[in-house]
């Protein structure tokens, strides 16, 4: 799949039905106060978050645009990545946290949502990827975090604290990446305001390089294609029948899978392996109604 290519063939009225813009979020607003920000900028139906960063939180945001909020689900459990100062309440060595953060805080660990969340407080698993110590200043510490989807960072730095019988709390903490949304890649809004403003005086090009196609969300689960005179059941959301499919396919029961005919888009399945049904929808893409939607596979497919 080329995303340049899906991109350079879609108007820019369809990167806004079905796209998404990667913000650099800046600290006080709310994650929901900077979608909707995008929203009324943008004149749009609607916006949605891919996770949410607390207002004094920096960095990467996705937001969904239109139809693309349906792939928010998708994305929200991709693995996150920070760099953040923490504060430790009382003199210790470099080592002993290493230490610590080697025993307890790598790896699958247990985590209760702190009070001020909005989810359930229950106790949960969740995968610590990496977590570095990057540099000391005094009892300021610069850390590094990789983590699974879902890991509250500032609970992480009180835990450790706790288990170190020391004290620890979050001074500052940037997302430099959320699943394949990266900060080199990011817009801030100062950028994406002077955009918008073009894109309204007729010159499209900057929000144009600014929208990231929904066609993207076949770069993180598998990429299934359909032979093309079969989207017009699949759009009505028939499930997927083992003839439809362009090339025999293997893969295991509850496998998420992204189905494509050619560069279109048709939506996201569950593979079920029933009989003839290879899979179920969980979302399509129904067709816009308007005249430049393509309704075919492209020529060569």
């Amino acid at each position: 799949m080329d995303i340049d290519s899906i991109k350079k063939g879609k108007t820019i009225s369809e990167l806004l039905e079905f796209g998404i813009v990667n913000i650099d979020k800046p600290t006080n607003p709310t994650s929901f106060d900077v979608s909707d920000f995008v929203r009324k900028r943008l004149g749009l139906r609607k916006t949605s978050h891919f996770g949410t960063l607390d207002p004094k939180v920096t960095g990467v945001l996705p937001i969904a645009l239109n139809r693309a909020c349906k792939l928010t689900g998708f994305f929200l459990g991709e693995d996150k990545e920070y760099v953040g100062i923490m504060r430790i309440h009382e003199e210790i060595s470099l080592e002993k946290i290493r230490k610590a953060i080697n025993e307890k805080f790598l790896g699958k660990i247990k985590q209760t949502p702190p009070k001020k969340s909005r989810v359930k407080r229950q106790e949960r698993e969740r995968e610590i990827k990496n977590f570095e110590i990057l540099e000391q200043d005094g009892k300021n510490f610069i850390f590094l975090a990789e983590v699974q989807g879902g890991t509250y960072i500032r609970k992480l730095i009180d835990d450790l604290g706790k288990y170190l019988n020391v004290g620890a709390h979050m001074l500052e903490l940037r997302r430099i990446r959320a699943g394949i949304f990266k900060e080199e890649n990011s817009v801030n809004l100062y950028d994406f305001e002077k955009a918008v403003e073009e894109y309204k005086k007729g010159n499209e090009k900057l929000l144009r390089e600014i929208i990231i196609p929904g066609e993207i969300i076949g770069e993180i689960y598998p990429v299934v294609h359909v032979n093309e005179k079969t989207i017009g059941n699949l759009l009505t959301g028939k499930p997927i029948y083992k003839k439809d499919l362009k090339d025999i396919v293997k893969m295991e029961i509850d496998k998420i899978i992204s189905v494509f005919c050619g560069e279109r888009f048709i939506g996201m399945y569950k593979v079920v392996n029933d009989g003839e049904i290879f899979a179920k929808a969980e979302f399509v893409m129904q067709e816009i109604k308007r005249g430049d939607t393509p309704t075919h596979c492209p020529r060569g497919e």
